[in-house]
């Protein structure tokens, strides 16, 4: 984390009005929460839906040895070492990005409509076996939540990944120039927030925000069987970076040549010569291009096959991503609760249709949030993937999912589609008809929480 006295905080984040008694104090790691303030903390209070800045005698009381205090913001609290600035998130960024270029530490950002996180997952595993290695904790991809965790980067870190969201244009374009990556990882472009930027190449274009930052020779990453991420090829000759792609297509610089599925694990081989068999304890054929696109991160570092190979068999996967769980009931739980878009969706029904080994199989899905105008026909189609000889039955919940629901009617019939308000219900009823050697898959956007539903489950 970070550690530097108060006056080179303040010059850093370009604040002033620092008392000169206080320039000195060391300052160890910072802090917008006062629940979760440590001892030495920088308390940076945030204005969201609360104002940060009701809580800086609390933070203070309980051990912050400094706070920010926005200009615009009357009555600062009196005998308290206090630095004043503009905008206390914009002085957020400015520190991390002032640390940032101070550090020696290697920086990867990874950006994509899916898959960040288990790429940002898989790249930190491969990597920390040869690295002393940082990244995003959870879903800390944000505004707030990126300069959060390069502010928790220690000097002595090698390599830093990093996980960059949005849900608007020039969000990823303001965190690549607070992180100044070295390597970037574009791993799809899908409809996620579509209803903020109205079409597909919109939703590239910000996710291509993300060279922006990016130091000249640096690595970009992408999937190549994308059409909207071509243009990557027509800015060669603009910016001095170096491309590598992934994908299905042998066009590829990487591909699969081989991939193998089944309930546990994951087993692939690539074009490379004298591949090995990576293997990865996930389930989902879409896993493999994610591992690829991390297998390219560990090419760059120098590694040797043996260690991307041990890395990914290592893989931790943060929760809540196609993770798999076993109910108080005995049978089995795929919680893929994180999120939804129409193509995660596609991906978990289809891994959930091709498992075997399963006497039932239950498919647990809410709406699809940020779809725009043409969120209703996107659920419909949800509804026509779904096979009456592979899947037992479904349950919905929300009211965008009724149209998965009434489409899914249509081949499964009545007696094996259920609408739910409720999602206590939903779980009374998988308890009551499932048994140990059934599979449960649940899955929706992050603001229909169904990890409610797994908690009941479990």
């Amino acid at each position: 984390m970070i550690i530097r006295n108060l006056k080179d905080m303040q010059e850093m984040m370009s604040g002033d009005g620092l008392a000169n008694e206080y320039e000195k104090l060391l300052v160890q790691g910072v802090s917008i929460d006062s629940r979760t303030i440590k001892k030495g903390n920088l308390f940076i209070p945030i204005v969201r839906i609360k104002d940060g800045h009701k809580y800086v005698k609390e933070a203070m009381a309980k051990g912050a040895i400094a706070s920010l205090w926005d200009k615009s913001h009357s009555d600062p609290p009196k005998n308290t070492p206090l630095i004043f600035v503009e905008n206390t998130l914009t002085a957020l960024q400015t520190l991390a990005n002032s640390y940032r270029k101070q550090l020696p530490t290697k920086v990867i950002g990874v950006t994509g409509s899916n898959g960040k996180t288990t790429v940002k997952d898989m790249v930190n595993s491969i990597v920390s076996t040869k690295f002393k290695v940082h990244k995003t904790k959870g879903n800390l991809n944000s505004q707030i939540g990126l300069p959060l965790t390069i502010l928790e980067v220690s000097e002595s870190d090698e390599v830093m990944v990093l996980e960059m969201g949005m849900s608007e244009r020039g969000q990823i374009e303001r965190l690549s120039n607070i992180a100044q990556p070295d390597i970037v990882i574009i791993t799809m472009i899908g409809l996620s927030h579509i209803g903020n930027l109205g079409s597909r190449k919109e939703i590239a274009n910000a996710k291509l925000e993300i060279l922006t930052g990016l130091k000249d020779n640096g690595l970009v990453v992408y999937n190549g069987d994308e059409p909207l991420l071509q243009k990557l090829k027509k800015l060669k000759n603009k910016r001095l970076f170096r491309y590598h792609t992934f994908g299905k297509a042998k066009e590829n610089d990487l591909h699969p040549s081989s991939v193998s599925v089944d309930s546990e694990e994951v087993r692939f081989c690539t074009n490379s010569e004298n591949s090995p068999t990576y293997t990865i304890s996930l389930m989902g054929k879409h896993n493999v291009y994610n591992a690829l696109a991390s297998i390219a991160v560990g090419k760059e570092f120098g590694m040797k096959e043996e260690d991307i190979v041990q890395g990914l068999k290592d893989l931790n996967i943060t929760d809540m991503r196609m993770q798999k769980l076993t109910s108080a009931k005995g049978f089995t739980i795929i919680n893929d609760a994180w999120n939804a878009s129409p193509s995660s969706v596609q991906a978990a029904i289809d891994t959930l249709q091709k498992l075997s080994g399963y006497n039932k199989k239950f498919l647990v899905l809410a709406d699809m949030l940020e779809l725009g105008d043409k969120e209703e026909e996107y659920h419909k189609n949800i509804g026509r993937l779904i096979d009456p000889s592979k899947i037992d039955f479904l349950f919905t919940y929300g009211p965008l999912s009724k149209f998965i629901s009434n489409e899914a009617r249509k081949n499964l019939g009545k007696e094996r589609v259920n609408i739910f308000t409720d999602k206590n219900d939903i779980a009374k009823k998988i308890i009551t008809i499932a048994n140990p050697c059934d599979i449960v898959l649940i899955k929706g956007s992050r603001g229909m929480a169904l990890e409610d539903v797994v908690k009941r489950l479990l």
